[in-house]
C-alpha cells in the first residue's frame, strides 16, 4: 500500500512536470530595457483594441444592440488578447 502511494506521488509530479522544458526561453518583452511577462503586454493589447472596437461600435451606431454589453465586450477582450498571443507569440 505504501509503494503505491509512493509511485502515484512521483508519477503526479512527472506528469505535473511534463510541459516544462529546459532550454526554452521565457514568454518576455523588452520595453525600454526592463523585461515584462508576455501575457501582460498581451493584455495591455487586447484592451486597447477593444477600446478601438468600442468607438468603432458607436460610430456605426450599433452599441446600442450589443446586449449584454459588459458580457460582449469581455469576450472580445479575451478575443483580442488571444488573437494578440497567437499572432507574436505562437511560436
Amino acid at each position: 500500500m505504501k509503494s503505491l502511494r509512493s509511485y502515484s506521488i512521483v508519477l503526479s509530479g512527472v506528469l505535473l512536470l511534463a510541459g516544462c522544458r529546459m532550454n526554452e526561453h521565457s514568454p518576455t518583452v523588452d520595453i525600454l530595457g526592463s523585461y515584462f511577462p508576455a501575457w501582460m503586454v498581451c493584455i495591455v493589447a487586447g484592451l486597447a483594441l477593444v477600446v478601438v472596437a468600442k468607438q468603432l461600435f458607436a460610430g456605426w451606431k450599433i452599441d446600442a444592440h450589443l446586449r449584454p454589453a459588459p458580457l460582449v465586450y469581455l469576450c472580445l477582450m479575451i478575443l483580442f488578447t488571444l488573437l494578440v498571443w497567437l499572432f507574436f507569440f505562437k511560436n
